[in-house]
């Protein structure tokens, strides 16, 4: 498989930042000239990572260069830091995490490799805070994806939420982790009422694209064993019978917030997307 690493300064995170990407092999019965001369567009994945994770994640903990391979697929994996893929812009200079996707890295992979911008061959899934990015970016532009994945996360009911509180103590815990983020992600958006009615509120907006027939296709994991997730999932699901959303929803018995989950699932997910083996790419 081959694999890029570009970093670039980004107009959208007022900083250098880096990108994996995963690219199809040259069949060793093709010479360069045919299969990089052939104008051939492939199929993308964008593949976001979680907390305390960057753009090498999924290269390093997971097996997903042998499945791109497999399916002669683009991957696509941004660093975000712990942006809730989101727009920061009173962080430094501006940290505008969702505006870089689509107004950035889409154009940039879309226009200098050989990437379909085709809404059918454009899937996006994450694991843990990438799994909401996934989804919102997903609902936020149904227009730009076929397919969404969220490994390990799921929307919440935010007219239920009140003002986040965080007591300013140094517990690096999961949890404490994610009350702090939650916290300081209400304040960019200027308060909670703003960010009740922002782009992280994909619980109201589902109904809305249903009747609209917009969905993209949706797909939703979590390990039973996942205590960091799993009532979040499992209200989420009773909702999503509740409106009859068409999705796919699966568990897994034993497992946790980990990596071994998320190398099973993404293969699950890419199976979902109907993004088969079957690659003329090199087997070894």
């Amino acid at each position: 498989m081959a694999l890029a690493h570009f970093n670039f300064e980004s107009e959208y995170l007022a900083t250098n930042t880096d990108v994996n990407i995963i690219l199809p092999d040259k069949p060793r019965e093709k010479t360069p000239a045919q299969f990089y001369g052939s104008g051939q567009k492939y199929k993308v994945l964008w593949l976001l990572h979680g907390t305390f994770g960057d753009y090498t994640d999924w290269i390093r903990k997971s097996n997903i260069e042998v499945y791109a391979c497999e399916r002669d697929l683009i991957v696509v994996m941004p660093s975000a830091n712990n942006s809730n893929y989101v727009n920061w812009p009173n962080f430094c200079t501006g940290y505008n995490a969702w505006d870089y996707l689509f107004e950035e890295l889409m154009p940039l992979v879309h226009s200098w490799f050989p990437a379909s911008d085709k809404r059918e061959d454009n899937f996006i899934a994450g694991l843990s805070m990438g799994g909401s990015g996934a989804i919102q970016y997903a609902i936020g532009h149904p227009e730009k994806f076929a397919g969404a994945a969220s490994l390990s996360n799921a929307p919440t009911d935010l007219k239920q939420m009140k003002e986040p509180a965080y007591d300013g103590s140094a517990d690096g815990s999961a949890q404490a982790a994610f009350n702090r983020r939650v916290q300081n992600v209400v304040a960019a958006f200027g308060g909670l009422e703003a960010y009740k009615n922002s782009v992280v509120n994909v619980w109201d907006k589902l109904p809305q694209l249903m009747e609209a027939g917009a969905l993209p296709k949706l797909y939703f994991c979590c390990g039973t064993q996942d205590t960091l997730i799993w009532k979040r999932y499992c209200d989420f699901k009773a909702y999503a019978e509740k409106i009859g959303l068409p999705a796919t929803f699966e568990e897994c018995e034993g497992f946790t917030h980990e990596w071994r989950f998320w190398d099973l699932f993404i293969q699950k997910a890419l199976d979902f997307f109907g993004i088969t083996a079957g690659g003329q790419g090199n087997p070894f």
